[in-house]
């Protein structure tokens, strides 16, 4: 049976609006300054139908590949011959250090390693109390403002997904440090997180003057996350901390620092120095909280169009197994992928689909592109998650990549769709969501998916 809709009826087709792509290819300064403030309208309508584009690029040949056996040669095959690009580095190396998303080699290896049994399913299910207690908190404190009238549920999901990541993290909540947290992220991208044309032109071992405030700003983001790591060390005191997983001692992890400081690369035996223990922390509170909150944020804005669709997820909310709101998170990442861009830089020659590649030639492969490739999805701009249905005919693997594939594949997407799954089948359970205008809301995506504006809801809470 269908859940989108009652028995004997099918549920109206939706497609959600999208910025209009320009027609043609945009010139090299039109393509750099799309980039800083919305790299989705940077491709043209024939980039959604063509497996491989190419172009030059301020002296360089840029490829974009949209092609599944490509991805997988790039992704999987031919990884080693691929590595970050230096305008990747320098956004995200500030704010991440040499954390697990950006290192590469024998440090990445040694990261990838003794990191894994923090994110088993077991390690993931230690986690889930934290997740349910912060989502029934969240929907608790948005019942006086939605009596009042239109909520800001963007920002309510920003501190639902800030107060998950700081309790599977540190056991306890972010009411101390949530603001300040905030406030960096947010004053991070306004700015220096956005690229700029001296981070393409300028060799990574040139500091521009960007680049030094993006220093000033990390001496800063540094020493307030060494206030949080001791305040937690200093509130948990009372009990004995640095438990032990994957066979290496007793002692019960209770959150993910726990796990993290417990880690030992099977190979070397070797756990993370303080310095590298903080930059994992760093990654997997930014990486994680931001997309959980723009992926909710999208499936709210989705369910709120889709109605019959929202149904479906209220009345699963009272059952333990959740499949439809899992396939609904999954096809909210399909249409808003919160990373909307993988950007790699060939360390040598290769060659895709008979063109040749040279080193120094960078690869983009664009989730945002693929989810919505004409030749890869049956009415791809729709809003259909009974593609991720159980029975439904399997998604093309390397056409859905909304945590990457290959090596590099996100090493927390199991915790990422617990999390984003159980929270809204929290929110859609307690409350009815609707619009509270006709505005529409456009993606906007920088660093990751964001809507163009917040946009205003009305909550009703169900019966």
């Amino acid at each position: 049976m269908d859940m989108q809709a009652p028995p004997g009826h099918a549920a109206p087709r939706l497609v959600p609006p999208v910025p209009v792509p320009p027609e043609k290819e945009l010139p090299t300064l039109r393509f750099i300054a799309a980039m800083r403030v919305n790299g989705i309208a940077c491709w043209p309508a024939s980039a959604y139908e063509a497996p491989l584009r190419r172009r030059r690029l301020l002296g360089r040949t840029r490829f974009t590949v949209s092609d599944p056996d490509l991805v997988r040669h790039v992704l999987v095959d031919n990884a080693a011959n691929y590595a970050r690009t230096p305008i990747t580095i320098r956004m995200l190396r500030p704010m991440l250090g040499d954390g697990l998303l950006i290192s590469e080699g024998t440090a990445w290896r040694h990261q990838r390693r003794a990191l894994a049994p923090a994110f088993t399913p077991r390690a993931v299910e230690t986690l889930v109390p934290h997740i349910l207690s912060a989502s029934d908190e969240a929907v608790a404190a948005l019942e006086g403002p939605a009596a009042r009238g239109p909520v800001d549920l963007f920002a309510a999901l920003q501190r639902l997904a800030l107060e998950i990541a700081g309790r599977t993290m540190f056991s306890v909540g972010m009411a101390r440090h949530g603001d300040r947290l905030r406030g960096f992220l947010e004053a991070y991208a306004a700015r220096l997180g956005r690229p700029h044309l001296t981070d393409l032109v300028v060799p990574l071992r040139f500091a521009t003057p960007l680049d030094r405030a993006r220093a000033r700003f990390r001496r800063d983001w540094v020493t307030f996350l060494d206030e949080v790591i001791a305040d937690r060390d200093e509130g948990q005191s009372g009990r004995q901390v640095g438990g032990q997983v994957g066979g290496h001692g007793g002692g019960e992890a209770r959150d993910l620092l726990d796990l993290l400081r417990a880690a030992r690369d099977p190979e070397t035996g070797r756990g993370f120095s303080h310095e590298e223990l903080r930059d994992q922390v760093a990654t997997m509170i930014l990486a994680g909280h931001e997309t959980t909150a723009v992926t909710l944020l999208w499936a709210c804005t989705l369910l709120a169009l889709a109605p019959e669709t929202q149904g479906a997820v209220a009345a699963e909310s009272k059952s333990a197994d959740k499949p439809f709101t899992r396939a609904v998170i999954e096809e909210t990442m399909r249409l808003y992928p919160p990373a909307f861009v993988l950007a790699r830089r060939a360390l040598g020659p290769d060659e895709l689909a008979g063109e040749a590649v040279r080193p120094g030639d960078s690869v983009t492969i664009s989730p945002w592109l693929l989810h919505r490739h004409r030749n890869l999805w049956r009415d791809p701009d729709a809003f259909d998650p009974s593609r991720f249905l159980p029975g439904a005919p399997p998604v093309p693997r390397f056409a859905y990549l909304p945590f990457g594939a290959g090596p590099r594949v996100c090493i927390g997407a199991a915790f990422a769709l617990t999390e984003a799954t159980l929270a809204l089948s929290r929110i859609v359970g307690h409350f009815r969501i609707e619009r509270a205008d006709a505005r529409s809301v456009l993606p906007a995506a920088v660093v990751t998916t964001q809507p163009d504006h917040a946009p205003a809801f009305r909550l009703t809470r169900r019966a």
